[in-house]
């Protein structure tokens, strides 16, 4: 077997399960909100798309799959981050089975398991980046987010022997889990640092969609690249999904885009992987990143939410109103993972502990006392959970 195996740690939701074991709520009507599975209604079209091209169970897909869903996201790309004429859906693009897939497989293509490589990546952070760091045979580095710098990874902060071995820089924005956005000036830094240090940039922003104000969409990392003069992307690969934008987790579709020597060696290993997006899913895809008013439906309706959640919980619990995403990262008064166990056991609404989302680093634990809210489920849930959080803490 494969050692780095044992170098795993649980999942998340493994230790929730483990925390919930043995307890009988005592309010029925479970709520869920630890997980961040969109619950809204996916577009219409994509069901109709599918069933209108099952034709294609009999043919073997491409890797790359099809010209015309890579010149489309290309399209989407230029209109969504303001990049004239400037993503190349030939060389550039390459369309993934969802984030979490691609994310965890650009690691094992990108490292260098002979060269003593570390991987950096934000603290609190998606799970996968360590997993993948570690299989890759890394070191993961975690840069802590805290209140202190607004839950933004602080890159003065890596020594300087760190980024002397790093080869690759996981960000995710909008954060999961406090939906904070990393500016132009921050991610242009971090491609700086990228071109002094000789390492890859990989930005998961499957959240870019999920935002508060509509004239004011988060920026991204090729925005960041395009502004500065790399119109070629250079050290910078971009994640992104229908999961969350289209609440599509169930299709498993998404793209990578960036550099176009990275796409050219990341093809190759997926050819090798066998991980190739079905034929009707690669239309349905299509027809999803072409069509905005979904899109901006399914903000009006996380907005509602928050809106919502927010007015129930204000002055119940400290907590800051995210740009983006679809999450609360809320102060628990008590051990967050106490908080969630007794937030179970008496009013049946599960949460994720915060400090199931970091590690202990640099002295602390930043998800420490700390937990994550998903405001996933439909408002009338949102507001019914929000209700008996308030009661919990009122009991406390």
């Amino acid at each position: 077997m494969n050692t780095d195996l044992d170098r795993l740690q649980p999942y998340p939701f493994e230790r929730l399960a483990a925390l919930k074991a043995g307890i009988e709520p005592r309010q029925p009507n479970a709520i869920t909100l630890a997980i961040g599975e969109p619950k809204h209604p996916h577009p219409e079209f994509v069901s109709r798309v599918i069933q209108g091209n099952l034709d294609g169970l009999e043919r073997y897909p491409t890797t790359r799959g099809s010209l015309e869903l890579r010149k489309t996201i290309a399209h989407w790309l230029q209109w969504r981050f303001k990049l004239p004429e400037g993503v190349d859906g030939n060389r550039q693009v390459l369309p993934v089975n969802g984030t979490r897939e691609a994310l965890f497989a650009f690691a094992q293509c990108v490292i260098d398991r002979h060269r003593d490589p570390v991987v950096v990546m934000p603290n609190p952070f998606y799970q996968i980046y360590e997993g993948a760091s570690l299989l890759a045979g890394a070191e993961p580095w975690y840069l802590n987010t805290t209140k202190d710098n607004d839950w933004l990874p602080d890159f003065t902060a890596v020594p300087e022997r760190i980024w002397q071995r790093t080869q690759l820089v996981y960000i995710c924005s909008p954060s999961n889990p406090t939906g904070k956005v990393i500016a132009i000036p921050e991610l242009q830094q971090l491609i700086e640092l990228a071109e002094r240090h000789d390492f890859i940039i990989a930005a998961d922003e499957c959240y870019s969609e999920i935002y508060r104000e509509e004239a004011s969409p988060p920026c991204g990392l090729l925005e960041a690249a395009w502004q500065m003069g790399n119109t070629e992307f250079r050290r910078c690969m971009v994640f992104h999904s229908l999961s969350k934008r289209s609440n599509l987790p169930g299709m498993r579709s998404g793209f990578v885009a960036g550099d176009a020597e990275l796409i050219a060696q990341f093809l190759r290993y997926r050819t090798y992987h066998g991980c190739s997006m079905s034929p009707y899913h690669q239309l349905a895809s299509l027809e999803a990143w072409k069509d905005e008013d979904h899109v901006l439906e399914n903000r009006v309706q996380y907005r509602q939410k928050f809106a919502a959640v927010a007015e129930i919980l204000d002055g119940v619990l400290e907590f800051d109103m995210p740009p983006a995403s679809f999450y609360l990262w809320p102060k628990t008064p008590i051990d967050d993972a106490d908080f969630a166990r007794g937030l179970f056991a008496e009013q049946n609404v599960t949460v994720l502990p915060g400090r199931y989302l970091s590690r202990n680093a640099h002295g602390i634990n930043p998800g420490a006392d700390h937990v994550r809210i998903a405001l996933v489920a439909p408002l009338a849930e949102c507001v019914a959970a929000a209700r008996r959080i308030r009661d919990y803490v009122d009991g406390l």
